[in-house]
């Protein structure tokens, strides 16, 4: 026996209401592995600190967002050599003056991320559209400028800042890959 057709109705609703929730959950799973693989440690530590994962993701999307609206540029062959160069100075000048050493690497990370491209508007900004491109290592810049800050307070000690040079120094590494480099070793 047929249904009458305001059931017809009721069922066909109710098909398409469980057809749209499946899509919205499918396309949110999607959306969180994307970040998830995108952001990596990054992910996690903004989920954490949000304390509500829909909130973290749409602070994560608006991240790549606002990356997407600048270009980041490849340092050519004399700026790298130019970068380097005066990483290792930074590095040969720790052992005697440890505090000014780590005040150079963080200025040397700062003209390097200009150099390519980044807005250098405030820390927190720089943090999160270095996230984008190097989500395991913004954890590490972060450590280092907190580093930073004590070490201008007097409040660092020597193993502190060798710690901060080592966190500079591993974005510096990331920021100066370019991505012929970057392409042999991921294939």
């Amino acid at each position: 026996m047929p249904l009458p057709p305001s059931e017809t109705v009721a069922l066909i609703v109710i098909a398409i209401l469980v057809v749209v929730l499946i899509v919205m959950l499918a396309v949110r799973a999607q959306r969180t592995r994307h970040l998830r693989e995108q952001f990596g440690p990054e992910y996690d530590r903004t989920v954490a600190n949000t304390a509500d994962r829909a909130k973290a993701e749409a602070a994560l999307s608006s991240r790549e967002k606002k990356r997407e609206r600048f270009q980041s540029r490849e340092l050519d062959q004399a700026a790298l050599r130019r970068f380097k160069e005066q990483w290792r100075v930074v590095q040969v000048r720790f052992v005697d003056d440890p505090s000014n050493s780590v005040r150079e690497a963080d200025g040397l990370v700062n003209q390097v991320m200009l150099q390519r491209g980044y807005p250098m508007d405030t820390f927190d900004q720089r943090a999160s559209d270095i996230s984008v491109d190097y989500p395991r290592v913004v954890e590490n810049y972060r450590q280092a400028h907190q580093i930073s800050l004590a070490n201008d307070r007097g409040e660092a000690s020597t193993e502190d800042l060798r710690r901060s040079l080592i966190y500079y120094r591993s974005l510096f590494d990331e920021l100066l890959a370019t991505r012929d480099q970057s392409l042999k070793e991921t294939g």
